[in-house]
């Protein structure tokens, strides 16, 4: 899953106004940012390093240390342990974790496949990018609606009064991100605009989702204070 986990940071801040939005929308992404950093360390190596060439039922990469069962365990804390100390909060913390262990969850049911410890060890998803990636997006896309209509309806009890240009543009953020997984679900940019092979340095894949998370982060950063509220 991929924008589906930016709305488990919206309804965090809107329930635990203690912690920074900036914070929940970094941890809801923890596993995905410690994906990108272990594909530089050659620990998770992703493939096809080319993102012209890559897909969501193409793309390759055995996450041991980021996403598998065992090792979420140890993410589980470090979570507790950096909301409590920047927020002096045992209640963050425990949010924290309650977002780390969701997108887990929601990996388990609409993202690559994940393990025990390994890709040799006990399977711990369904893998529906590989077998089945448009059930795997119209999970999200159920998962997305949702807790929209959860958040908005949060905030209008709240006396939150939002144009409707600013939720649009909240709203297009999710778009966005399924429009770009749709894309490339079973056919490569390559294939879709015929373009030919070629190696300019900097065409690799990984730079493409860094960019692709982090302007879904920098949207939402910047449109969701952007609001009245009634007296």
């Amino acid at each position: 899953m991929l924008a589906g986990h930016f709305t488990t940071a919206l309804i965090a801040k809107q329930k635990f106004p203690k912690g920074t939005l900036l914070y929940f929308l970094i941890i809801s992404q923890l596993q995905d940012l410690l994906w990108f950093t272990f594909h530089y360390l050659g620990l998770e190596v992703t493939e096809p390093s080319d993102a012209f060439d890559a897909t969501l039922s193409n793309m390759a990469v055995d996450m041991l240390y980021s996403h598998d069962l065992a090792p979420l365990l140890f993410w589980l804390a470090i979570a507790f342990i950096f909301g409590k100390l920047l927020f002096k909060s045992t209640q963050i913390g425990l949010v924290s974790m309650a977002l780390v262990l969701v997108h887990f969850i929601l990996d388990f049911f609409s993202g690559h496949m994940h393990h025990l410890f390994g890709s040799g060890t006990m399977d711990a998803g369904l893998g529906l990018y590989a077998s089945n990636v448009y059930l795997a997006i119209f999970i999200e896309i159920i998962f997305i609606i949702g807790s929209l209509l959860y958040f908005f309806k949060g905030e209008a009890k709240k006396g939150i009064i939002r144009t409707t240009k600013n939720r649009v543009a909240i709203i297009s953020v999710f778009a966005y991100g399924i429009v770009f997984m749709s894309l490339i679900a079973t056919r490569s940019f390559r294939e879709i605009l015929s373009i030919p092979a070629f190696d300019l340095g900097f065409n690799t894949n990984m730079p493409v989702l860094i960019f692709t998370y982090v302007a879904m982060l920098y949207c939402l950063y910047y449109f969701l204070p952007k609001f009245n509220t009634t007296k």
